[in-house]
């Protein structure tokens, strides 16, 4: 059966809280004024620094790298205050794993956050291999990101399930398929839809 490789935040995680609280406190320190949390999660996707010059940007600033360390400080400091994991994640995990899927994550989140906040949800012990947004010169919708997490494995085939864009671009730039995960934070298409995680084992399984 075919490998699945995971997104993170918006996916297996709604991490969108700590995340949104950790920007409202660097721009609080900036003198600017909080961002609303549907204004954050658009945000979300592609990184830090990515995330911290959109943040910026709304209210009309740049992000300037001692910013970027202070959001990155703040949040490693408070990085599962809200975050959990979404409700029936877990038990889709287990019944993949139960089915001998080799299962990793793909995440432009750094390596070392990534790492950290599976471990404190417990979700480390599902997976065989994670591949942080610092790990290689790439980044999703870089398929070779991708590519980086299928090695890692110790695959060639495998199915990418994520809630953005750049999740399911990256599966299609190694002309692999993606599931496309209706609950997190973006908008895309891909081979085939979830509606809720409960729905991921069935539809991965008729994928392969």
């Amino acid at each position: 059966m075919r490998a699945v490789i995971f997104d993170l935040d918006g996916t297996l995680i709604d991490s969108a809280p700590d995340i949104a609280a950790s920007l409202n406190r660097v721009l609080a320190a900036n003198g600017l004024a909080p961002l609303r949390m549907e204004q954050v999660l658009p945000m979300i996707g592609d990184g830090a620094k990515v995330l911290v010059e959109r943040a910026f940007a709304a209210r009309g600033e740049a992000a300037t790298q001692e910013r970027l360390a202070a959001f990155m400080a703040d949040y490693a400091a408070h990085p599962v205050v809200h975050t959990k994991p979404y409700e029936g994640i877990v038990p889709a995990l287990e019944r993949l794993r139960d089915d001998a899927r080799p299962l990793a994550v793909c995440t432009n989140k750094s390596s070392r956050a990534a790492a950290e906040v599976l471990e404190i949800l417990r979700l480390s012990r599902f997976f065989n291999a994670v591949v942080g947004g610092d790990a290689t010169p790439y980044r999703k919708p870089d398929p070779r990101h991708l590519a980086a997490a299928l090695s890692a494995l110790e695959v060639t085939d495998a199915i990418m399930a994520g809630d953005h864009a750049n999740d399911m671009k990256a599966a299609a730039g190694l002309r692999l398929p993606g599931v496309f995960c209706a609950w997190g934070y973006g908008e895309a298409e891909g081979e085939a839809r979830a509606e809720r995680p409960e729905e991921l084992p069935e539809v991965i399984a008729r994928l392969g």
